[in-house]
C-alpha cells in the first residue's frame, strides 16, 4: 500500500506537470507563452498576452488540475486507510502531499523542460479539497486586494498568507495538523519564491499596475 500512495503523488506530480498556459498559447498564439511579456507560464501573463479567453482558460484548467490531483490523493488514501488502517494514510494527509506534489510540477513540469508557473490559480483547486473555507476567504481577500492595488502580485501574496493562515486555523480535525501545517507552509514558500522578482519591484515601487503599462 504504500507503493500505491508513492504512485498517487507521483500522478499527482504529472497531472501538475500539464502547463496550461504553454498549451494554450501554442493553441491561441501559435507560440510559447514562455516568450512572451513575463515570460511566466501563468495565467496574469497569459492574460496580458493573450487576451481574455485563454487567460480565463488558463486559471480554470490549472485550478482544476490541483482540485483533480487533490481529490484523487483523498480518495486513495482513503482506501488505503480503510483496507489497512495504516495511521499514515489519513484522507487529508494524502490530499495536501499530493497538492504540493502537483505544485511542484506546475511549478517544474516535466513535460515543459521544468519552466512552469507560479502556483496561484493551482492553488486554489488544490485547497478548494483541503481547506474550502481558507480558499474562499483567500479569494476574497485577492479581490479586495486587486481593487484597491491594482497589483495582482502584491495581492496574490497577500491572499497566499490568508489561506496558509486559514488552512492552519480551519484545519480538517480528521487529520494530521502537524502534516496540514508543514505542507501549507511549504506550498506557501513556494508561491513565494517564484515571485521572487515580483517581491523585489513592489519593494522599489516599479510592479506593474493592472491598466498601466512599462
Amino acid at each position: 500500500m504504500i507503493m500505491t500512495a508513492i504512485v498517487t503523488v507521483i500522478a499527482a506530480y504529472l497531472i501538475g506537470s500539464i502547463n496550461f498556459a504553454v498549451v494554450f498559447s501554442g493553441v491561441f498564439l501559435k507560440k510559447d507563452v514562455r516568450d512572451l511579456g513575463s515570460g511566466n507560464a501563468g495565467t496574469t501573463n497569459m492574460m496580458r498576452v493573450g487576451g481574455f479567453l485563454p487567460g480565463a482558460l488558463t486559471f480554470l484548467c490549472d485550478a482544476l488540475k490541483g482540485f483533480v490531483a487533490c481529490f484523487i490523493g483523498e480518495l486513495i488514501f482513503e482506501y488505503i486507510l480503510n483496507a489497512t488502517s495504516a495511521s499514515w494514510a489519513l484522507p487529508s494527509n494524502g490530499a495536501f502531499l499530493c497538492g504540493l506534489a502537483c505544485m511542484l510540477g506546475h511549478v517544474f513540469p516535466v513535460f515543459f523542460q521544468f519552466k512552469g508557473g507560479k502556483g496561484v490559480a493551482t492553488s486554489v483547486g488544490i485547497f478548494a479539497v483541503c481547506c474550502p473555507i481558507a480558499i474562499i476567504i483567500g479569494l476574497c481577500v485577492f479581490a479586495v486586494s486587486t481593487l484597491l492595488s491594482r497589483i495582482v502580485s502584491l495581492s496574490s501574496l497577500i491572499a497566499t498568507v490568508t489561506v496558509v493562515v486559514m488552512s492552519v486555523i480551519f484545519y480538517d480535525r480528521s487529520g494530521s495538523l502537524a502534516v496540514q501545517i508543514i505542507l501549507s507552509v511549504l506550498m506557501g514558500t513556494i508561491v513565494f519564491l517564484k515571485h521572487k522578482e515580483n517581491i523585489i519591484r513592489l519593494i522599489n515601487g516599479e510592479e506593474n499596475k493592472i491598466g498601466r503599462r512599462k
